[in-house]
């Protein structure tokens, strides 16, 4: 209810009670300039609820007619999950669309998402280091020299800088993370990742014995799989158009963005190249990791590791 402060039907002007247990309700109403039906209501619903009844309450009704009935509502329902929009369906059924969203409203059907499956999330987490390492890439933009995004001079545009290829390798039990930045993801650049990760790893105590990559022509080509044939590692390919599979490698790509590649702004590409060393290093050795109950991966291997992961 909106009105003044010393309107006569507001919490204050009802304050009446006190004068009514003195005075009377009749001479109460007379004084308040009310009428006596209206004094008894107030004094009613003061018996009733104390000083809270004194305060207006809902004018919605307490119980409303509805055209619905449970056919009804089951025809809404069916459409509905026909993934049928709501106008349609108001049209179908002869209601407005007001009534027809209220409907899919006490259905739980108001969003076309709650139609859709979601699929059982499967994780899982080998026992020992090295049983997979989880390989992947990121295309990352060369940098010239700070842009308009930088700088705010819309003028100030970089064109033709090219592309970097970041290969990141992740272990699936250690959660111990290894990047190499190359010129492109073809073969030649996928051959030698692979056997400088197995290096850092093997500096570490860790024999990998199997590796998971997506798809990629270069991951499928012979000359990786002759690679991985000489190390004697065992090479196993993530479902096609399924990348939740590689889920560690695209999660350790994520975290290298936010906080290493787009983590301030760099002045050309070199600069941010420079940080890579640091950034693993703290990774590695001290960020905790949530998976590893808040540790970081340097405590999952064997050894003193902290202090190689920090040469």
């Amino acid at each position: 209810m909106n009105s003044h402060k010393n309107a006569r039907t507001t919490y204050e002007g009802r304050k009446l009670i006190e004068r009514i247990a003195v005075v009377g309700v009749s001479a109460a109403a007379q004084a308040a300039g009310i009428s006596v039906r209206t004094a008894r209501k107030w004094k009613l619903r003061f018996e009733v609820g104390g000083d809270a009844g004194l305060f207006d309450a809902s004018s919605r009704p307490h119980r409303t007619r509805t055209t619905l009935n449970d056919d009804l509502l089951a025809h809404i329902a069916r459409l509905r999950r026909d993934r049928k929009p709501m106008r349609v369906i108001a049209r179908v059924v002869g209601r407005s669309v007001a009534t027809v969203s209220r409907a899919l409203k006490r259905l739980r059907l108001s969003s076309l998402k709650t139609l859709d499956l979601r699929a059982n999330i499967v994780r899982y987490e080998h026992a020992a280091p090295g049983e997979p390492l989880h390989i992947d890439t990121k295309k990352l933009g060369r940098i010239a020299r700070p842009s308009h995004r930088v700088t705010g001079d819309r003028h100030a545009t970089v064109d033709g800088a090219g592309w970097e290829f970041v290969h990141v390798a992740i272990d699936d039990h250690s959660r111990d993370g290894f990047m190499q930045i190359h010129v492109d993801e073809r073969k030649d650049s996928a051959v030698a990742f692979p056997q400088n990760a197995v290096a850092h790893y093997a500096a570490l105590g860790v024999r990998i014995d199997r590796l998971l990559t997506d798809n990629g022509s270069a991951y499928r080509s012979r000359m990786f799989a002759e690679t991985c044939q000489a190390l004697g590692i065992k090479h196993s390919f993530t479902r096609p158009y399924r990348p939740q599979t590689n889920g560690k490698a695209e999660r350790f790509i994520q975290t290298c963005l936010r906080e290493w590649a787009y983590v301030r702004s760099y002045d050309n590409s070199a600069e941010r190249i420079a940080l890579l060393p640091t950034f693993l290093n703290f990774y590695n050795a001290r960020r905790p990791h949530s998976a590893l109950g808040h540790l970081p991966p340097a405590s999952r291997l064997g050894g003193n590791n902290l202090l190689q992961l920090n040469n």
